[in-house]
């Protein structure tokens, strides 16, 4: 006679089949809810989340935008090829208030005495670009008609940043820099509004090195203009120093 229980259980499992123990299935179900919550992801947004990755990447680049680095747009030709009208510039805020200026230098200032009004501007800017020439000491000088800019004796060769085709200067000057100003020119030497036309603005056409906010170290727009400025520090590299106590 068949024993139906018997062949029920194999059928269901056969005669090796464990029995489940007293409240495995409850602990097997807790296991599994467990690593299900594990492998869910948490949607919640926290506050500290927000801080992490908002807030801080946030306030990092509005400090560094304040202390740091400082853009401009270009308002002028004064500064062409380098730079022309449009180009936007970044700045170190570090010159001068850290580090020293150096000849060369590509200065971002205040305008000091409306220079801005006898240059030919594209955009609305209270403040201007150019190459900063003479330091604090230097006696600057050129005879014009081609002849070169002399500082302290040296004849300079500028031919690496001035416009080509423009002259050093179409006329002679000769400034010493007195204490805490510089003596600044544009690379577009033929139209560019510097220190050499502002000898009777009540500073020798020299500008306070209290105005300059920067030295621009590179385009950042247009795309097709990106890259870094050159201060062609070479240049100026036989120059001997004068300079004096700021």
């Amino acid at each position: 006679m068949r024993n139906d229980s018997s062949a029920e259980g194999t059928r269901m499992g056969g005669e090796d089949a464990p029995m489940p123990s007293p409240g495995g299935a409850g602990r097997d179900d807790a296991t599994n809810a467990r690593h299900a919550n594990q492998a869910k992801p948490d949607a919640k947004f926290t506050v500290r989340d927000f801080l992490l990755w908002c807030a801080l990447p946030i306030a990092i680049v509005v400090l560094m935008r304040v202390f740091l680095f400082g853009m401009y747009v270009i308002p002028s030709k004064s500064m062409e090829d380098t730079i022309v009208p449009g180009d936007r510039v970044v700045t170190t805020k570090l010159t001068p208030r850290v580090t020293k200026l150096k000849r060369g230098d590509i200065v971002v200032f205040k305008d000091p005495a409306n220079w801005l009004a006898d240059e030919q501007t594209t955009f609305a800017s209270e403040y201007l670009i150019k190459r900063l020439i003479g330091l604090p000491g230097d006696i600057v000088e050129c005879d014009g008609n081609g002849a070169p800019v002399v500082i302290n004796g040296v004849a300079i060769d500028e031919t690496s940043y001035i416009k080509p085709g423009a002259e050093p200067s179409a006329f002679p000057f000769k400034v010493t820099v007195k204490p805490g100003h510089v003596f600044v020119m544009g690379d577009n030497r033929s139209n560019s509004a510097d220190s050499r036309y502002h000898q009777n603005d009540g500073d020798n056409g020299l500008v306070p090195i209290s105005d300059i906010v920067g030295v621009a170290f590179a385009r950042y727009w247009p795309l097709n203009r990106i890259g870094w400025l050159s201060a062609h520090h070479d240049v100026f590299a036989d120059v001997p120093s004068r300079e004096t106590s700021e």
